[in-house]
């Protein structure tokens, strides 16, 4: 799993390229990327595609010099976390844990 951060000539936004391997990908018919970017909101999709090489990825554009929190949604159920997040936070569910992007 991995981010990438791309930033634009002026620095004020990034391009934040998310990508879940094709091994984890392929237990879910889809996989939903949620978190401040959208309120929180599954319905809000943002979905990873299958890339060429077999990977899901999506990519979003934020605002610069923010945190944001998210996790990944499989199949609108399970949910899950990057392990290559700038760092994780607690949430107000016990023993939950969201992923940060720093940007």
């Amino acid at each position: 799993m991995s981010i990438k951060k791309k930033y634009s000539k002026n620095k004020k936004n990034c391009k934040v390229t998310f990508t879940v391997p094709k091994e984890i990908g392929d237990q879910f018919k889809t996989i939903s990327l949620v978190g401040d970017f959208n309120l929180w909101d599954p319905k809000e999709n943002i979905f990873l595609k299958t890339e060429k090489d077999g990977v899901y990825s999506a990519s979003i554009i934020l605002v610069s010099n923010n945190h944001y929190q998210f996790r990944y949604l499989g199949d609108g159920a399970h949910w899950f976390n990057e392990p290559d997040a700038d760092k994780e936070v607690e949430t107000y569910f016990p023993g939950a844990r969201n992923s940060v992007v720093v940007v």
